[in-house]
């Protein structure tokens, strides 16, 4: 399981969503999320998995890493299911037992909200396989340019959501490798009932919490002999530019946004 996941990977690519500008990149997923929450229909959810499943393709990224995405959030997934099965109520019951009841409003419910967190870990996801940290970093940076007006500060919250989002991989290689250490040891991590395995966490946390903090002195120490000061007078390696591919894939997603609102005020459809 610690294996599988895979936010805050990235996979460096020559593909047509690789070369886009990450800003626009950062736009178009805010919009696709727009999107899924917009829609009230599971014709409309179609259309973003269809529309996310395509941009799979373009970027050449292995249908696999879909799963993996996945596979870490079951147990949420699993939960939000049997809560809308069961609390959620209808007219005409489809099955009863003591206090069970599960209607075909639950059911429908629950598969639209699965449908829905599929999409957004899937699209949230492919957002970091094709963008680098540091792209990530900048595109941040510009968008949230205007509020330094306001002196917010823009360059340092960018650089925190990065290093956040870049230290990800790092902590979870490290949890694996504590994990196993343990295990050499003898411990027991996988017997037991819930309580059992939540106390035979806490070999496993101290020693992640204490590697972490020595990472980031090591990384803010690094940070101080390079003369990091802020984003005053920093320049860049890579500027970024924007060509016609990204305004054609900003037209796509707000037709497919357009598409799903009409699509919502349309009664035949599912």
């Amino acid at each position: 399981m610690i294996k599988d996941i895979t936010i805050g990977q990235y996979f460096p690519g020559n593909s047509v969503i690789h070369k886009m500008d990450s800003r626009v990149k950062l736009v178009l997923d805010i919009l696709y999320l727009v999107i899924l929450f917009t829609a009230q229909k599971f014709t409309g959810l179609l259309i973003g998995i269809l529309f996310i499943v395509f941009c799979y393709m373009l970027s050449r990224i292995k249908f696999i890493m879909i799963l993996k995405s996945i596979k870490p959030i079951l147990p949420l997934m699993i939960f939000t299911a049997i809560l809308n099965l069961l609390f959620l109520k209808g007219e005409t019951p489809l099955f009863s037992w003591w206090i069970i009841e599960i209607y075909p409003e639950g059911i429908r419910t629950s598969a639209f909200m699965l449908l829905r967190i599929i999409a957004l870990i899937v699209g949230m996801s492919l957002l970091t396989y094709t963008t680098s940290p540091i792209m990530l970093t900048d595109a941040i940076e510009r968008l949230l340019n205007p509020l330094k007006k306001i002196r917010f500060p823009v360059h340092e919250l960018s650089m925190m959501m990065t290093i956040a989002l870049r230290f990800i991989p790092t902590l979870v290689e490290e949890t694996d490798k504590i994990m196993s250490a343990q295990k050499a040891r003898g411990a027991e991590l996988d017997n037991g009932n819930i309580f059992r395995r939540a106390k035979a966490l806490i070999p496993i946390l101290i020693p992640l919490f204490v590697s972490a903090f020595k990472r980031a002195n090591e990384l803010a120490t690094a940070m101080e002999c390079r003369c990091y000061h802020g984003g005053e007078g920093r320049t860049r390696m890579r500027q970024l530019h924007t060509a016609p591919r990204d305004y054609v894939a900003i037209a796509v997603m707000f037709a497919l946004l357009g598409g799903v609102i009409v699509l919502n005020f349309i009664p035949v459809l599912p």
